[in-house]
């Protein structure tokens, strides 16, 4: 068993449960952990035989564009589509953090963070 990371996905994306939200936007990060058996791509060195992070990352991208009021919502998509369309996973864990949160105070971000299995 191994574990893949992918840290710190930047994105500009509209989720919130404020109108204001999905008109402004906001500033989010993601951090994906995949784990999955790596040692058959430890011996062939082949991108076929792995989880590809161009992948996971494509994923990330692409679920954050579409509006969510929670994060959760928008984090169990990510990790839905991971343990789909990725054979060898068999666990993973996505946290989504909203920088600067429009909550009525000096708050840096919130984070959600979800694992979901085989």
């Amino acid at each position: 068993m191994g574990i893949i990371r992918i840290t710190n996905i930047q994105i500009y994306a509209y989720h919130g449960c404020l109108v204001e939200e999905g008109k402004i936007g906001s500033d989010y990060r993601v951090d994906v952990e995949v784990k999955a058996d790596l040692q058959p791509s430890a011996k062939s060195d082949h991108l076929r035989d792995t989880v590809d992070y161009v992948q996971v990352n494509r994923i990330v991208k692409e679920e954050m564009v579409m509006r969510s009021k929670l994060l959760e919502h928008v984090g169990k998509r990510i990790l839905d589509r991971i343990l789909t369309e990725i054979d060898i996973a068999t666990e993973a864990t996505v946290e989504v953090s909203k920088i600067n949160p429009p909550i009525g105070g000096n708050v840096e971000q919130v984070t959600i963070q979800m694992t979901l299995s085989k």
